[in-house]
């Protein structure tokens, strides 16, 4: 059996009318940037995430990119976040001009560890963005709590948990800013680049409205020095198809994570993803540790099954960030869990047959 990491396809195939009719709508009106088809998707998304606006932008790193903008972050600013993401999320605040700083993670949520910003905060600190991970939110009480006794803003880094919950809110609506991305392998996948930036706030929606169209609320009238990070037209109105069945597709995948938890034989040797009692997990990844994560991977590809790696080097490591003077050790959970954590097949379309599969193979392994 050949299990593919992610199936774009199948997905495709289920919606291709759908699909194809929401293009020809698009091409119809030749609305291609900006215009009717993502004023839509961004009253639907807003509306899905419970949060007032939400402005439709080029990709999850605008969206980070042009909220710490929007929220004045510049040089000499510093914005605290995690070692362990994807590098946009630092590049975002480097891209400000300011500097990031990180903390370590807890390890059994893999998301920022709250105890341990305090230790972090300077007078120099702006913002935090914590980073909802693999599709399961950070504990945004402690970290809310903490930013409003020192006046800092938070950026949710939503950007894996499109329709995750914490305590029953929305991923993304609890901070002053929520990010996402819509690459296509999200649970709300484009079929291209995109994202979107959601705020209760209406003047930081009106300023990165602005600063994603270079920096115009009215064509040719430029208020502030913007950018390009619109969305096209097509995207939204692929998007605006697919966030009709997103609610069904994430409980899919809460499904096939809780059949991997329950075929994966207890182990002394593998972790399983841990879910806290206040969050609603979507399962973007279903990421594993164990210290044979190599091992495992080869063991699996041999018998047809593809897995990932999210994310091998913390960004402390990366050559892109060794200018910050950091080193191996300063965040061992965060290190720890790259060494370890590999990311199982997960997307709404798996069959029994195939999680079966790749329990099974897992289970031999660790015999």
């Amino acid at each position: 059996m050949n299990i593919p990491f992610l199936d774009l396809k199948t997905q495709y195939n289920a919606l291709k009318f759908e699909i194809h009719a929401a293009i020809n709508e698009v091409l119809q009106n030749t609305a291609f940037s900006g215009g009717p088809f993502i004023a839509r998707f961004e009253q639907e998304f807003a509306k899905f995430c419970g949060s007032k606006h939400a402005i439709g932008v080029g990709s999850g790193t605008d969206a980070l990119w042009l909220s710490l903008l929007a929220l004045g972050i510049g040089p000499g600013d510093e914005v605290i976040t995690v070692p362990n993401t994807f590098i946009a999320t630092a590049e975002a605040i480097t891209y400000c001009g300011a500097t990031p700083v990180f903390v370590d993670i807890d390890e059994k949520t893999y998301n920022m560890n709250p105890a341990l910003l305090e230790a972090a905060i300077t007078t120099k600190t702006k913002a935090l963005i914590p980073v909802h991970l693999f599709g399961q939110s950070a504990d945004m009480d402690q970290i809310m709590a903490i930013a409003k006794a020192h006046g800092l803003y938070v950026v949710e880094d939503a950007c894996q948990a499109h329709g995750a919950e914490y305590k029953g809110r929305k991923a993304g609506s609890i901070g002053d800013i929520g990010c996402f991305s819509f690459y296509p392998g999200k649970n709300l996948g484009a079929y291209g680049e995109a994202g979107a930036v959601v705020t209760n706030d209406d003047s930081l929606a009106e300023k990165i409205s602005m600063y994603r169209d270079h920096g115009q609320a009215k064509k040719y009238y430029h208020g502030m020095i913007g950018w390009n990070a619109r969305m096209d037209g097509i995207q939204g109105a692929i998007l605006s198809v697919k966030l009709k069945h997103l609610p069904v597709w994430n409980g899919s995948r809460r499904k096939h994570a809780g059949a991997y938890k329950k075929l994966l034989a207890p182990s002394q040797t593998i972790i399983k993803p841990d879910e806290t009692a206040d969050t609603t997990h979507v399962y973007h990844i279903y990421a594993v540790r164990i210290k044979q994560r190599d091992r495992l991977m080869a063991f699996l590809a041999e018998r047809g099954i593809v897995c990932g790696i999210h994310y091998p080097v913390p960004i402390h490591l990366q050559d892109a960030y060794r200018c910050l003077g950091l080193k191996k050790g300063d965040f061992p959970v965060a290190e720890k869990c790259a060494a370890e954590l590999l990311s199982l097949p997960m997307y709404p379309e798996l069959s029994s047959e195939q999680i079966n599969y790749v329990a099974q193979e897992i289970n031999i392994f660790n015999a």
